[in-house]
């Protein structure tokens, strides 16, 4: 019998590691003096004001070990399932009636990007239909992000939604659970929704696992835009004729680009912030969003800490077919509620959302971009709080 077809078992997991190399190549890298074109902003990538600045700031002021006492804070665990080691955030709410919620993280996010979410989760809300609520929270990494070991090479994410049930349902022994993605996290829990339907019983996404549809389409089909899919679309488009480059390097050559910044975490940095501003609202670090150079210097840092920017990367690489050009609806009555954030790089309107499961929720939030846990997260977390509303622990047929 194979190890991994036995019950797994889960152990508390402190992080402890040391950031002094780190800090020692941060300081010692050096940056143009000036920019070779001057005047062009972001329009080509990261601004080189903006990453010296980033980069003083973490060289200087920043402190990991503050923030590592931080993440500390929360109950960490790991757990060894079909040979990977998986490690997640468990935290408790204390209410027997919790309903629990695994959060899917995608790239480049860590669990830090739902942290925010925790406390308000794990206490008691009312939903808008009246109904007291509570969440018992698990925040597993992607296999191959921080702390969670690097999978196979033939890897895919309908593999990691596997795991993941194996984790909420074997490990932590819940019968039924409800799931939220983001980025890659939302092909993992669609994979769940429709894999796994009768232990996942909801579903809740800002992103789905298909290709936004062309404007033109929508047309042909009599889906007409409100003000907010408008603006979303305007945004989607130049997303799409600038903001690309990232995907075609990571789908065709992670080793390149992986290989090339294993070792130098300003030039992560580079990378990483660059989608991190593109991808957030304009208003970033105002009206609640937790989008500073302190969140992101922790995104790089864990990246870099841990090693996993390489097999990171090779999630693309490993799911060329991640995100669908063509549109299937999930084998599942559960419940699906769909955030919708103005500055996403990608759009789908409800009728859209709709094609590919049991839409009961579309909430639109006009504050908020792709990275909606650190942006937005009270917008967010109020849509969370909604599944409340709609759980069901019981599978009536499709």
């Amino acid at each position: 019998m194979q190890l991994w077809l036995l019950a797994p078992q889960h152990h508390p997991f402190t992080i402890n590691l040391s950031a002094k190399r780190m800090t020692s190549l941060v300081a010692n890298t050096q940056l143009p003096a000036k920019p070779e074109y001057p005047g062009l902003a972001n329009a080509f990538g990261i601004d080189l004001d903006v990453l010296k600045n980033l980069a003083n700031t973490w060289s200087t002021t920043y402190s990991w070990e503050a923030e590592q006492a931080k993440f500390n804070k929360y109950d960490h665990y790991t757990a060894t399932i079909e040979g990977l080691t998986i490690h997640f955030i468990h935290q408790k709410s204390g209410q027997k009636d919790a309903i629990p919620l695994i959060l899917n993280h995608g790239w480049p996010e860590t669990f830090q990007d739902f942290l925010p979410l925790v406390a308000g989760l794990t206490g008691v809300s009312k939903t808008p239909g009246g109904k007291s609520v509570s969440f018992d929270v698990i925040i597993p990494s992607l296999p191959g992000f921080t702390f969670s070991s690097a999978p196979p090479a033939n890897w895919t994410l309908d593999d990691t939604a596997r795991v993941f049930n194996t984790l909420m349902t074997e490990v932590l022994g819940y019968t039924t659970y409800a799931a939220f993605g983001t980025d890659w996290g939302s092909a993992v829990a669609y994979s769940l929704y429709g894999t796994y339907n009768t232990t996942v019983r909801a579903l809740a996404l800002d992103y789905l696992p298909f290709f936004a549809i062309p404007e033109t389409s929508l047309e042909a089909d009599n889906i007409t835009l409100d003000s907010f899919g408008v603006l979303a679309y305007q945004l989607y488009a130049a997303a799409l004729a600038t903001g690309t480059g990232y995907f075609v390097e990571q789908n065709t050559e992670p080793n390149t680009i992986g290989l090339a910044l294993y070792d130098n975490p300003v030039g992560q940095l580079a990378w990483i912030a660059d989608k991190v501003i593109l991808w957030s609202d304009p208003r970033a670090g105002t009206n609640g969003s937790l989008i500073t150079p302190e969140t992101t210097l922790n995104t790089v840092s864990l990246y870099y800490l841990t090693g996993s920017f390489v097999s990171s990367v090779f999630t693309y690489a490993q799911n060329p077919n991640g995100f669908k050009s063509i549109y299937s609806k999930a084998p599942t009555d559960a419940p699906l509620l769909f955030s919708a954030f103005q500055y996403n790089n990608q759009y789908w309107p409800p009728a859209v959302v709709a094609m590919v499961g049991n839409l009961t929720s579309y909430t639109e939030h006009t504050f908020g971009g792709h990275f909606s846990g650190l942006d937005n997260p009270s917008g967010l977390l109020s849509d969370l709080i909604k599944i409340g509303d709609y759980y069901q622990t019981s599978h009536t047929g499709c």
